[in-house]
């Protein structure tokens, strides 16, 4: 009987220290998490948006971004949302499993910014002001995707020891 009740403070004991334990890093995460974002606060942010289109359909793709989606994007840094804007595409071909056709970076002027839910419909509206061809080809641009992705990225100061 005595060697039960032992054996339930010992978990006890463990489950509290692990709960502290948890506890107490979780805290230090957050005020990292805090510190961190206070000193990048007004640092540019920059995010990778990866395009793969079907086999044959890359230029259609460019065509569609160039005359719908990068007009929007120059609109966005008049407003100073954005920095800059830019497009690579790779100069030799990858493995299908990795393959990308383009690569859009845009520099936001801040982490805030780039996630603040900014709505582009105004813009859109006095670009284009006939929607339904608009959504049309924008529909277009994504159904010749096979994928799309997004990753934000920084900078790494490989001087800093």
């Amino acid at each position: 009987m005595h060697l039960q009740s032992s054996l339930r403070s010992r978990r006890l004991l463990t489950l509290m220290f692990i709960a502290v334990a948890v506890f107490c890093g979780s805290m230090m995460g957050l005020k990292a998490q805090q510190s961190s974002a206070a000193e990048t606060k007004d640092q540019p942010y920059a995010i990778e948006y990866y395009y793969k289109a079907k086999w044959g359909h890359a230029e259609e793709f460019l065509a569609l971004f160039k005359k719908n989606h990068y007009p929007v994007l120059k609109k966005e840094m008049e407003l100073g949302r954005m920095l800059k804007v830019s497009m690579v595409t790779p100069r030799y071909h990858m493995t299908e499993d990795g393959r990308w056709d383009y690569r859009v970076t845009i520099v936001f002027r801040n982490a805030a910014i780039a996630n603040d839910n900014f709505d582009s419909s105004g813009i859109i509206r006095q670009l284009y002001p006939d929607q339904e061809t608009y959504k049309k080809e924008e529909q277009r641009r994504f159904e010749i995707l096979d994928a799309h992705w997004d990753l934000p990225i920084k900078d790494v100061d490989l001087d800093v020891k």
